[in-house]
């Protein structure tokens, strides 16, 4: 086996990247719809406390599964250690072609519709520079991890010290003096949903908002005392979130009243623009940065994933391929960039993949929580517990999805369909060469 072979992050590093894959675009879009579906301030607050909960549970469950193996490929190699391969493919499969390049091509068309708002561009336009954006990051990953993790870091850092500008901003200027945060009220307002459903479809939003921390685990091997070091990041990583987005919410209800953050389709732009008028340019210009550095980051970490499956013989030969100066997988990497472009070209949307993505993704959030209770054999009470209310929340999120959003979640049901065939075409591949 050809070995990723430099050991270049740190703690520092991994915790960036840790930060860097959570928060992207979510934060400045999703919280509009979140109060569409829970319109009273104590309710829209709950929800993002409960997925910081959720997320922090995933993150230590993870973490403990990831100290006893940090290997190349994350949660590839947990399913395949705990399940076997086929989960493990149909995990890879699923970010191939739906959750990580399609979560690249959505971010790269948000990336470029702000751009538009400092120079004028058209939709046309907007695509050649969005194709241009994953070219250049793609070129900087493969020139080794070190570039890659470089990036991360300094993109992250701005984009965290943005969002403490908005929450200092939120907390000390906001005109909206009369906020009841502990309302709790709930009237269905959304298509007379009952609370709970609200809850679940509001728990999407903040689910794709809050995910991405597990991608610290896809660059394990590549970590200097990996056992150590991947722990302690995702939990620093995600408890840092955690904070950053309840506090940039409460500024958010500091500028606005929850009826506006409902009808905004740009809230963080709408919340600024109520003290300072380049305020939305000054947003424009935040998201822009947080969109990069996790494009960036999502080129960097997820075809580790490819990598270790094409070593199991379980995916395309070239992506067990080492660069011999970079020591990166470029052709996975390549790959990974080639298809998320033919996405861009074909899809050309982001509202429709974010519930598509969520669901398979959370499927895969659920089986790797449970893989917990195969793989460590020195389980906790403390652990145990954090694991089981982790499958709880993400059972609730993927059976609330089937029920109210059917049509996204049988595409994802039929797409790993399909991967359990190609599978199977794969495995008998290799008994063909073994043979």
């Amino acid at each position: 086996m050809e070995e990723l072979n430099k050991k270049e992050i740190g703690l520092y590093g991994l915790t960036m990247i840790a930060i860097g894959s959570s928060i992207g675009s979510g934060i400045f879009r999703t919280p509009s719809e979140i109060a569409g579906y829970l319109p009273a301030e104590g309710l829209m607050l709950m929800v993002w406390a409960l997925g910081g909960i959720i997320a922090l549970c995933g993150a230590l469950t993870f973490a403990k599964i990831s100290g006893q193996f940090p290997q190349v490929g994350g949660f590839y190699v947990f399913l395949k250690e705990a399940y076997g391969k086929l989960p493990a493919f149909l995990f890879g499969w699923s970010m191939l072609l739906v959750i990580n390049t399609g979560s690249l091509a959505a971010l790269s068309l948000v990336f470029t519709s702000y751009l538009s708002s400092f120079i004028p561009l058209s939709d046309n336009a907007q695509l050649i520079i969005a194709v241009l954006t994953i070219v250049v990051l793609t070129v900087m990953n493969v020139f080794g991890v070190k570039f890659g993790n470089l990036f991360a870091s300094i993109f992250t850092s701005a984009k965290l010290l943005g969002i403490l500008f908005v929450v200092f901003l939120g907390l000390f200027f906001g005109t909206n003096q009369h906020v009841s945060y502990l309302n709790t009220s709930y009237a269905p307002v959304a298509n007379n949903l009952s609370l709970i459903s609200a809850f679940g479809l509001a728990l999407i939003g903040v689910t794709f908002s809050f995910g991405g921390y597990q991608h610290a685990t896809f660059v394990a091997a590549e970590v200097k005392n990996a056992a150590k070091i991947v722990p302690k990041a995702l939990v620093i990583g995600i408890l840092i979130v955690c904070l950053a987005y309840l506090t940039i919410n409460v500024a958010y209800l500091r500028f606005l009243p929850i009826e506006q953050i409902a009808a905004s389709k740009s809230v963080a732009s709408d919340a600024i623009n109520t003290i300072w008028g380049l305020g939305g340019k000054f947003v424009s210009f935040l998201i822009i940065v947080s969109v990069v550095g996790t494009i960036g980051i999502y080129i960097l970490t997820a075809p580790r994933i490819y990598f270790a499956m094409a070593d199991d013989k379980l995916f395309f030969k070239k992506f067990a391929e080492i660069h011999t100066k970079y020591g990166t997988p470029v052709w996975a990497i390549v790959f990974q960039s080639a298809w998320t472009i033919v996405l861009l070209i074909f899809w050309k949307t982001f509202s429709n993949l974010i519930t598509f993505v969520v669901f398979v993704d959370e499927i895969f959030f659920f089986l790797t929580a449970l893989s917990f209770f195969f793989l460590i054999k020195s389980q906790n009470v403390l652990g145990s517990f954090l694991a089981l209310v982790f499958l709880a929340m993400t059972g609730f999120i993927i059976f609330n999805t089937l029920y109210e959003k059917p049509m996204e979640a049988i595409a994802g049901l039929i797409f790993l369909a399909l991967g359990c065939i190609f599978f199977l075409i794969f495995r008998k591949t290799q008994t063909d060469l073994a043979a």
